[in-house]
Parts: structure tokens; sequence; C-alpha cells
């Protein structure tokens, strides 16, 4: 039996005050069969503040789940978590393995939209893994679950970070093909949080037809794009209302807006979705439309939107996995896969990213190599490096005015670890305790074209 906790105590939800670190378990590593059984009663206890965990979102934590997808909009009230938990359960309904975090940790919306009780503490196994709800199949973690309908999550944005980072890598998910993430709208700490620490296998843009929505949504796209997570596609929502009655088509919001903006920025249209009652009646009552109504016009478009999602993920699966890279042992080497390369020249095969590397390599305990998609070579000097490392502490951020003095650089300065930062940047731990920079594959591109620039000068 699942022992779920009988006192409306909701101190607990703040263990943070008590402790100076929140942490979430190493993920369990099933099977899928092991997946879909009944918890073993004798291993589930309440999930309590004393539930403690190591909270690291790397690839060996996160095995079981193949594919993570966020759903993100940049702005409010574009219907973003009615399209996430449609798409999951559309997504289920094509035979995937499906979870759905609400990653809107402050505004959580999905219990209400799936039917599912708040504020019940979840249960937890015994080594700490938080026990999803699971509704239609779908295994679903909200803070709406912990807090209740009129216990607000006071939370500073640190705080938020760490919540998201429990919701996925200390939940007891099982085997699941995707994971959807239901983001709150902006660009602020959760998508940055995501980003950096989640290996995201895309993200899905939702916006509605009219330019107020469609600015926004521009704007989170390019937020994603600049920390190079794919985006798998855009989804416009409420396009066309039809009237029940006469049967008229008036298109409420205008028309066309995120097909347009899609053809404009170069990234795939997944479909439009109707501006339907039924979805909205059905959303408040707990009854998505893709179950409770699987042949009306809004389940089949959500269907075909899933199938389109499957495809593209196929398409834009990352070669390099995270990685936690210890330099002086090699020992996490995130490989070098030049067979991955898409030079330039070809006529049938596009040429690849010139900001995406296909491989990292420590060609000497003084040279990082890197391999990038377009089939270009990087050799960069360790000591090079660590001068050109772009964090507060060395390069003052308003003026962009060096603070870093060279000489005060050893000529021996070496990394000690080397860490993937989402699909985006490396971070380093050198030698000399430094360890704040990011340094983004953008920037290191370039860095590698000045020295080779250089090079040439010098000949």
């Amino acid at each position: 039996m699942i022992i779920r906790n009988r006192h409306k105590n909701w101190d607990w939800l703040f263990f943070w005050r008590k402790s100076s670190q929140l942490s979430a378990p190493q993920l369990v590593q099933n099977t899928r069969n092991l997946a879909l059984q009944t918890t073993d009663q004798n291993n589930v206890k309440h999930y309590t503040p004393d539930a403690s965990s190591k909270s690291t979102a790397n690839d060996d934590k996160l095995q079981g789940i193949h594919h993570i997808i966020a759903v993100g909009s940049g702005k409010g009230g574009v219907g973003k978590s009615t399209v996430s938990v449609n798409l999951a359960l559309a997504l289920q309904q094509l035979g995937a393995r499906v979870g759905l975090v609400d990653a809107d940790i402050l505004g959580p919306s999905i219990p209400g939209m799936l039917g599912i009780p708040t504020g019940e503490p979840p249960a937890t196994t015994s080594d700490g893994k938080m026990i999803p709800a699971e509704r239609h199949g779908l295994k679903v973690v909200s803070m709406g679950m912990l807090t209740g309908d009129d216990k607000p999550a006071v939370l500073r944005g640190p705080m938020v970070g760490k919540y998201l980072k429990m919701f996925v890598s200390g939940v007891h998910w099982g085997q699941l093909d995707y994971l959807i993430l239901d983001l709150p709208p902006g660009t602020g700490d959760t998508q940055l949080t995501l980003a950096q620490s989640m290996p995201l296998s895309g993200v899905v843009i939702v916006t509605t037809p009219q330019a107020v929505s469609l600015k926004i949504a521009r704007r989170g796209l390019r937020m994603f794009e600049k920390v190079q997570v794919n985006i798998l596609g855009i989804v416009e929502n409420m396009r066309t209302f039809t009237c029940p009655h006469c049967g008229e088509n008036t298109d409420i919001f205008r028309h066309g807006g995120g097909e347009q903006m899609s053809q404009d920025l170069s990234v795939p249209f997944l479909g439009a979705l109707p501006l339907d009652i039924d979805v909205v009646t059905g959303g408040d009552e707990g009854r998505p439309i893709v179950v409770d109504q699987p042949m009306s016009v809004s389940a089949k478009v959500y269907s075909a939107i899933a199938a389109a999602l499957v495809a593209q993920v196929q398409a834009a699966i990352t070669v390099l996995k995270p990685f936690v890279w210890q330099w002086d042992s090699n020992e996490g080497t995130p490989g070098w896969i030049e067979g991955a390369a898409k030079p330039a020249g070809s006529k049938i095969i596009p040429t690849g990213s010139e900001k995406t590397p296909i491989g990292l390599l420590r060609r000497d305990p003084r040279t990082l190599s890197i391999l990038w998609e377009d089939g270009h070579r990087d050799d960069f000097d360790v000591r090079d490096l660590r001068l050109a490392c772009h964090c507060a502490l060395c390069v003052e951020e308003m003026s962009g005015r060096k603070l870093l003095d060279p000489k005060t650089i050893r000529s021996d300065v070496s990394p000690q670890k080397i860490v993937s930062i989402g699909n985006y940047a490396i971070q380093f731990d050198w030698s000399d305790g430094h360890n704040s920079g990011i340094y983004s594959f953008k920037d290191l591109r370039a860095l590698g074209a000045r020295a080779a620039a250089k090079s040439i000068d010098n000949v």
C-alpha cells in the first residue's frame, strides 16, 4: 500500500529553509516491464523533507528517458498548457511512453486539466524517488499536486530552479520515450535552467496568430536558438472558430501568423489548432479533448502534430551526449565522431552547423581539439582558453574591459574538469581554482577563427 500524508501541514514543502541544499535522487534504471508494474508495497514510503538525494541532470542520471521536449511560448494565455497536455496524450496514442512535467512552478495548471487531485503530497520509493501521479496512462508531476489550489508556492528564482530539477531527475519515471515539459511564460530562470542543465531534445513553440503573440513567441524562439536548443517546430493555436450553429468560420485572433513565422524563420510548422469550445470545457473539467473526444477535429489535429513532432525529434538527434570529463585521466571523454561531419560541397547533404561540436579530444595535455559538424577542426592551447574566459571576474560586464591580467595566469594552468552545459556550451574547472566561466560553442568557434587568422599574419 502507498502511504500518503494524512496531515494538512505544508511546512515540509519549504524544507529548503532548514537545509542549504535541495537535492534529488538518481533516477531508477528500470526496464519497461518494471516501469509499468505497480510499485512494491514494501518499497514505498511517504514523501518527507528528509528524502535526500543528488540532483544532476546529466545523461547518466536520466537513463530511461529517451527525449526531453520543452513546450514554450514566451507569452502567457496562448494555450501552451492545453497543448502540452493534449500533445502528450496524442504521443501516447501513437504508442509512446510519455511523462509530463508542469514546469510552471509558481503557476501550475496541469492538475486541473487532467483531473488530478491537488494538495496531496506524493509517495516515494524507499530510495527517495517521487512517484508521479497517473491519469489516462500519463505520468505527471506538478507543484499543484503538492501545494493545493489555495496554497501559493512563494519561492525565489534559485529555488524554482531546484524544484524544476527535482521534478525531472528526482522522479520515478521508469522508461519513457518522451518527457514533456510545460514551461512558464517568458525567457527567464526556468528556461535558462533547462537549457543549461537538461539534455533537451528540442522545444516546441506555441503561439496564437495575432501580431502581439507572434512578436513575443519569436523572442522566446530566439532565446532557445541562442542556447542551441533544437527548434522542433511551431504550433499555431486558436486559429479559427467554427460556429456550432451556422458553421461559419471566424478568425478571432487572425489567421496563419504562426505558419508565416515558421516560414520566415525557416523552422518546421507542426500544425494549426482551431479555437474549440470543447477543448476549453474539457480542460476545465479535467477531460482533455484527445481522450474525451478522440474523433473530434481538434483531437485529429493533435494526432497529426504529434506525428510531425516525432519525425522532427528523430531528425534532430544530438550527436554528443552530456558529459563530465576529467582532463588528466581522460575519464568521461565526450567522443570524436568524424562520420557525423557534413562538410560543404555535397549536393545531397546540407552543410553541417559551424557551432555544433561532434567531437572533443585531449590531443595532448596542453591542447583541446574540437571537431565541428561542418568538418572544421580547431586546436586550442588550454592556457589561451583560460585567458579567454568571459565571466564577470575576468571581464567587466558593462564595459567589456578585461579584468584578468595575463601575467597572473601560470604557464602550466590546465583544466581539471570539463562539463557540458546544455547543448550550447562547456564549463571548465581550472587548476588555478577558477570555475565560473561558461564557454559557448559560438564563442569557441570565433576564438578558433581569430587564432587561425593571427597564425596566418605571423607567417
